[in-house]
């Protein structure tokens, strides 16, 4: 967007928070203006061929590598260790990777960006889609394989993730089934 539009939608929030007696920091309508861009810009073009990577291997339950040797972290979520150097497998940890793999491993997918570009390990950070349009974020939540994690200013699609969640939890799959990890999740 430019700068122009950057003005527009801060005078709209400003306005919003006269109108409702809000207080809205700078910090606060700039994580919104960027999730805004962020869903508006992403949705009124179609996907390039060049937004487009195919998976060479699935490291975990929540992070692919990709043929171009970058790694990529979904964003959203957060699925049971099954690799982490010094550091236990967690209850569920190798049927989350291993779910992870049936859904991604050879396929293309596209990656789209929310805020943040990479996390402090240099992965991308990324919901991705498979060109089904399967959002693989949600799938690996919505199935009961990951759960809801969300660190700020990358918390865009928060509410589906929580909506998702909850349904595994009322169906009792994966990890919220009531024989899984002896109820310690």
């Amino acid at each position: 967007m430019t700068s122009n539009k950057k003005f527009i939608f801060f005078g709209v929030i400003f306005v919003f928070a006269l109108v409702t007696g809000r207080n809205v920091s700078l910090q606060q309508a700039d994580r919104w203006f960027q999730s805004f861009d962020t869903l508006f810009s992403s949705t009124n073009q179609p996907p390039s061929q060049s937004d487009w990577q195919r998976v060479l291997r699935v490291v975990d339950g929540d992070t692919v590598e990709l043929e171009n040797g970058e790694k990529v972290r979904y964003i959203g979520m957060n699925a049971p260790e099954s690799v982490k150097p010094n550091w236990p497998v967690e209850c569920f940890g190798h049927e989350a990777s291993d779910y992870n793999k049936q859904l991604v491993e050879g396929k293309r997918m596209r990656l789209e960006k929310d805020v943040s570009d990479r996390d402090k390990y240099g992965r991308l950070l990324r919901f991705v889609y498979l060109e089904d349009g399967t959002l693989v974020n949600d799938t690996l939540v919505r199935e009961g394989y990951a759960s809801v994690s969300t660190f700020p200013p990358d918390v865009a699609k928060e509410a589906q993730f929580k909506q998702a969640q909850q349904e595994a939890r009322d169906a009792k799959r994966g990890l919220w089934a009531e024989a899984v990890c002896n109820g310690k999740k």
